[in-house]
């Protein structure tokens, strides 16, 4: 009896850790770094010990607080996570005039940058959940799944801050590789590209300092303080922030982020920036340092000399314990105390640098 208990239970032990590996080679997760391209990372100055470093120290969270921790808070819950009803949106006007610069977002941290006559999509999630398994995980709010792949223009590029479901999307990269000219991702992140189909002769990748020029437009990839990972070996591909330097602006793309002095080197370095689109939202106590609070927010702003700030990572995907909108009413608030100028656009709404910067309060609207 004995025997067939502990056969019984190495049997099922098999067939988890098959049902594992079969579910891992899903295309979803991609695929880490190998050959030339490993070897690349390998010899960036902040690799040891077999993945990518911060800056600064940073540990994913707290010594007081464990995993465990971090779960209960997630299971809890909050009833004030998601809006009540479908968010407020604009349908987007992807008609461009060559001597403006046009920023139209999308919620969370997906934006489309129109200039000199080029389309620059940053990071587009367009499936219902940032999640390898499409039926877990915290779905996008009512009312923004408002526009789809064959709504865009045809893309001069698209630009990927790192690999996280939020931010590398599996199936938006299907739908929209054949009408891109280009890539430019963190280093690394070509590796999913190519498994998923894109072309090797259509990526750039840059690790940070370096930089790639598009036409008339110039990208630099920066430091920024975050982590990396689709499975379960973390810091195996970059993170960034971006500059974009067109003929006319110089725009800071910060991707995710916690706050650190980076910021202020890159004031110094490649500021003044004629707009900051920077991170306010999933953030807590819980992991403070892979995050920003919105008043860091406000504060990375004012240390890249940025004229204007656009915050994003909030509005379109629960995936902190926070209210859906206190990011937004605390960025804002900081923001009127220190005097910097903020633009607070409906998503589909588009932000004309020099010229137009919604300033709306709709996230307060009651029905909400």
């Amino acid at each position: 009896m004995k025997r067939k208990i502990m056969y019984s239970i190495l049997i099922i032990i098999a067939l988890l850790a098959l049902t594992t590996v079969w579910v891992l080679s899903f295309p979803i997760f991609g695929r880490v770094p190998e050959g030339a391209r490993l070897e690349r990372i390998k010899k960036l100055p902040n690799y040891k010990d077999g993945g990518l470093e911060n800056l600064s120290p940073t540990p994913m969270k707290p010594d007081d607080v464990s995993y465990w921790d971090m779960i209960k808070g997630m299971l809890k819950g909050n009833d004030k996570g998601a809006p009540k009803n479908a968010l407020p949106t604009v349908k987007p006007d992807f008609t461009q005039n060559d001597t403006e610069t046009k920023i139209t977002w999308f919620g969370h941290s997906s934006y489309l940058v129109q200039t000199d006559g080029q389309n620059i999509l940053v990071d587009p999630v367009l499936s219902e959940r940032p999640s390898p398994i499409s039926f877990i995980g915290s779905k996008r709010f009512l009312g923004t799944d408002f526009v789809k792949a064959e709504d865009f223009p045809e893309l001069d590029v698209v630009l990927i801050t790192h690999d996280h479901y939020d931010h590398l999307d599996y199936e938006a990269i299907l739908k929209l590789k054949d009408k891109t000219k280009r890539f430019i991702v963190s280093l690394g992140v070509g590796s999913h590209l190519e498994h998923w189909g894109v072309p090797a002769s259509k990526i750039t990748e840059l690790s940070w300092g370096e930089e790639t020029v598009q036409s008339s437009l110039k990208f630099t990839a920066l430091p920024a303080r975050h982590f990396t990972g689709r499975v379960f070996k973390r810091n195996q591909t970059v993170w960034s922030a971006f500059v974009l330097q067109t003929s006319k602006d110089k725009l800071y793309l910060g991707g995710d982020s916690g706050y650190d002095t980076h910021f202020k080197t890159a004031g110094e370095q490649y500021g003044p920036f004629d707009i900051a689109i920077l991170e306010c939202g999933q953030y807590n106590a819980y992991w403070p340092l892979i995050h920003m609070f919105p008043e860091q927010t406000v504060q990375a702003a004012l240390d890249l000399k940025a004229k204007v700030l656009l915050p994003v990572h909030w509005g379109k995907f629960k995936l902190a314990m926070h209210d859906w909108n206190e990011p937004i009413i605390r960025v804002v608030k900081k923001a009127d105390e220190e005097g910097l100028k903020i633009t607070t656009p409906l998503m589909g709404e588009s932000v004309i640098l020099n010229a137009t910067y919604p300033s709306g309060r709709w996230w307060l609207a009651d029905n909400l």
